[in-house]
């Protein structure tokens, strides 16, 4: 009897671990019977503690002995257990990190087939290796492809290259397609016929960059992904064909690239394009003057005119604006493009686009600043106002509907109190219960005794004049409050 060992009960309420590879790879393309026998049987090489035969294991999942034992036979043939013995039977689980690496052995009528339509497809230009064979093997059985499907594909290789293909250029190719769900040999038919749907373009794009040969595999792929997932026109591709020749920098990846490039910046039609092309340098410049102006470098700036200069624009704003909201950022620390791109979502917010919108805004943001500022003279309180300040003169004016008389009245009373601003909370919330909204109607009122809170920002209308430091500050302090 063993020194220590898990109770019955413990084992039965602890868990088996099943590792991602069977559930992503295998799981879905076995028989259910089958996906049963190796969970439990994996379940039991954990517990030491049951019977472990196959009469239990058979009587257990309700199954014939021969059934189970044609089932670790499956596994055995995908490599994730081996069968030392049949009587008694004895599995053994491998590991299926080594299943990924190891050659497996296959039957040798299983492939017989494809070994000779294989070899036909390759008949005159090359021979096909025993190493070859075994990964087009492990293709097949990981990606659990149609043989006739990976035929398919091999042949269309060999006949659109036009030479003896590599075996790891068609393997990528039909990896590509099994990703996509191409498995069948009916899905690669329609493949290929979708392929030929396309060859007017694929010859309009060879005749513009000056391609002599026939189109590959991966290059009508793409093709169909410019096209079809993505809804780009051919004009648009075959003006992106120009420009590139233009450069002496064509290839189908470098084409990928710029669509792909336009594909996300929304830029849809030539139009678009030509027009993004045409307002590049100033773009360009901008993102420069607003690196300069936050203290920032990049050497490549397209990746900020890309993430950030082109949607501002986009948005609406103004050049100019842009330039004297990278100032106040790099006035109050703000030293990224993040950053800014936060402050720069508040004025959008606020509906502030223009530098006239700005001007405007500003002056009403002082205006109010003014009017606290008075309140604050009133109530005997010398110091600058504060975001709470804009915060209660919002409450007060926006929410309760209380005028700048009665306003002035409140602050007066308030005067010489010991919380003076508390004070004046409290009277104003006490007026607010009461209904009362005249001067007068408060002077008939009996006055709180005391106590509570501060101040805050409305719309007033100011400008057309200079503004100091200290007002550009106020401004941005109130565009800082607001949530994004």
């Amino acid at each position: 009897m063993a020194f220590c060992k898990f109770s019955t009960e413990f084992i039965a309420s602890g868990k088996t671990e099943i590792d991602n590879i069977f559930l992503n790879d295998y799981l879905p393309f076995a028989q259910p019977e089958f996906v049963v026998v190796y969970i439990y049987g994996l379940y039991l090489c954990q517990s030491n503690g049951f019977d472990n035969s196959i009469e239990n294991f058979a009587k257990t999942l309700n199954m014939q002995e021969e059934d189970v034992l044609g089932a670790f036979e499956f596994w055995q043939e995908q490599g994730l257990v081996q069968l030392l013995a049949t009587n008694p039977v004895q599995v053994v689980y491998v590991p299926l990190k080594n299943v990924l690496t190891a050659n497996k052995l296959y039957k040798p009528d299983k492939y017989e087939l494809f070994n000779q339509q294989a070899n036909d497809i390759f008949k005159g230009k090359r021979s096909i290796s025993k190493h070859e064979y075994q990964e087009y093997y492990d293709f097949l059985e990981r990606y659990h492809m149609e043989q006739e499907a990976l035929l398919m594909i091999m042949k269309y290789c060999v006949e659109s290259k036009k030479s003896a293909v590599g075996y790891n250029y068609i393997l990528t190719v039909a990896r590509n397609w099994a990703a996509e769900g191409v498995n069948t040999a009916l899905q690669v038919e329609e493949r290929l016929k979708s392929f030929e749907n396309n060859s007017p373009e694929m010859t309009a794009i060879f005749k513009e960059v000056g391609l002599k040969r026939a189109p590959y595999v991966e290059e009508r792929s793409l093709l169909e992904k410019w096209r079809d997932d993505m809804g780009f026109s051919l004009d648009v591709i075959l003006q992106l064909c120009k420009v590139l020749k233009k450069k002496n920098r064509f290839s189908f990846e470098a084409l990928d690239n710029m669509i792909c490039k336009y594909y996300e910046m929304k830029l849809m039609s030539v139009m678009e394009i030509e027009a993004f092309e045409a307002e590049k340098k100033d773009l360009y410049n901008l993102a420069k003057e607003v690196n300069k102006t936050i203290g920032v470098y990049y050497e490549n700036l397209e990746t900020v005119v890309e993430n950030y200069i082109l949607r501002w624009i986009n948005l609406g704003f103004e050049k100019n604006l842009l330039l004297e909201i990278a100032s106040y950022c790099f006035k109050n620390s703000v030293r990224t493009l993040e950053g800014m791109d936060r402050t720069v979502q508040k004025f959008y917010k606020l509906g502030i686009l223009t530098v006239a919108a700005f001007e405007e805004y500003m002056g009403q943001v002082l205006a109010d600043d003014e009017k606290i500022k008075a309140l604050l003279l009133a109530m005997g309180v010398s110091r600058g106002v504060c975001s709470s300040d804009r915060n209660n003169y919002r409450v007060w004016t926006e929410d309760w509907h209380i005028s700048d008389e009665l306003l002035t009245y409140a602050a007066q009373l308030s005067k010489g109190k010991d919380s003076p601003q508390k004070y004046l909370s409290r009277v104003l919330a006490d007026w607010r219960d009461k209904g009362i909204k005249t001067v007068d109607e408060a002077k008939a009122t009996t006055p709180i005794a005391a106590d509570n809170s501060g101040v805050a920002s409305k719309k007033g209308n100011f400008g057309g004049r200079s503004y100091t430091k200290t007002e550009i500050n106020a401004l941005f302090q109130s565009i800082d409050e607001i949530d994004v």
